[in-house]
């Protein structure tokens, strides 16, 4: 089992290369992927290395973690597993997701759009960021009336059955 490893605190002049050659004392690496930018096609200051064995992984951490390489100093830890990339993963609760949560409760995932619901806002990358004033507590003013209506329903239906 390949075992990826996060380095991160790379200078942006850095390319897969140079990542190799820093760790090819080390042993056999599977692989070696430097993040860039799609527009400046600078590294975005990570990259991920796979190792194949565990053993190989924890001597490279421990090897590397904290070592100059350009002038910074490398952060080197196991890298999270990716989210949403194979079948065993469980779906996401509402409650492990506050996004998702938000997307439904606005309406399927509309933003802050005329039409959809306005329970969040559009971040720059697409997410709905949910607000939290005190204004998107309030029920809206024209429909207090008939929810009061529903409420006081609700309570005799509960309370008389």
């Amino acid at each position: 089992m390949s075992i990826r490893l996060y380095v991160g605190n790379l200078p942006k002049e850095v390319d897969r290369k140079e990542l190799e050659a820093v760790f090819a004392g080390t042993g056999d690496l599977t692989s070696t992927k430097v993040i860039v930018d799609r527009k400046t096609g600078k590294c975005r200051g990570f990259a991920f290395v796979t190792v194949p064995t565990d053993e190989l992984a924890d001597q490279i951490i421990e090897q590397f973690n904290g070592s100059t390489f350009k002038d910074t100093v490398l952060k080197i830890e196991k890298a999270m597993p990716r989210k949403g990339k194979g079948d065993d993963e469980a779906p996401e609760s509402a409650e492990a997701s506050p996004v998702k949560a938000a997307r439904r409760s606005s309406g399927g995932g509309g933003g802050g759009g005329k039409k959809g619901g306005g329970g969040g806002r559009r971040a720059p990358g697409g997410a709905v960021v949910a607000e939290s004033s005190a204004a998107s507590a309030q029920p809206d003013p024209r429909w207090a009336g008939e929810l009061a209506k529903l409420k006081q329903l609700l309570n005799t239906q509960t309370t008389g059955s």
